[in-house]
């Protein structure tokens, strides 16, 4: 059983960053597609950006410029760089993974069947 846990959320002002990463109890990023979601007070889960195994990545437009997804293969994490942070960035933020291996990954939820717990990110002045 894959388990994902994130942390490096927190309170930020516009403008500002936040380094989210995602540790899993098995090497995910070496064999597992891995996608961020977003779920805003009121709002859907959507996906932000998602990497996979070989390094590809795919981003929500609204992050695209601001938001990096990468991996740190000496801690076998996966890192999502948030950079000028806006106040509609403000949600709790979840890293997933799809477990086929081949392909580009999507940022579809459906693909997903793995979960992290969720880290809170706010955006505010």
């Amino acid at each position: 059983q894959v388990q994902l846990v994130e942390s490096g959320g927190g309170l930020v002002q516009p403008g500002g960053s936040l380094r989210l990463s995602c540790t899993g109890s098995e090497f995910i990023s070496d064999y597992y597609k891995i996608g961020w979601f977003r779920q805003a007070p009121g709002k859907e889960r959507e996906g932000v950006s998602c990497m996979n195994r070989f390094g590809l990545t795919t981003y929500t437009d609204s992050v695209t410029g601001r938001f990096t997804i990468s991996k740190d293969n000496r801690t076998k994490t996966v890192v999502l760089q948030m950079n000028n942070l806006k106040p509609e960035d403000t949600a709790v933020y979840y890293c997933a993974a799809d477990d086929s291996n081949y392909g580009r990954c999507h940022l579809e939820m459906g693909l997903y069947g793995y979960w992290g717990q969720g880290t809170q990110v706010t955006v505010s002045s």
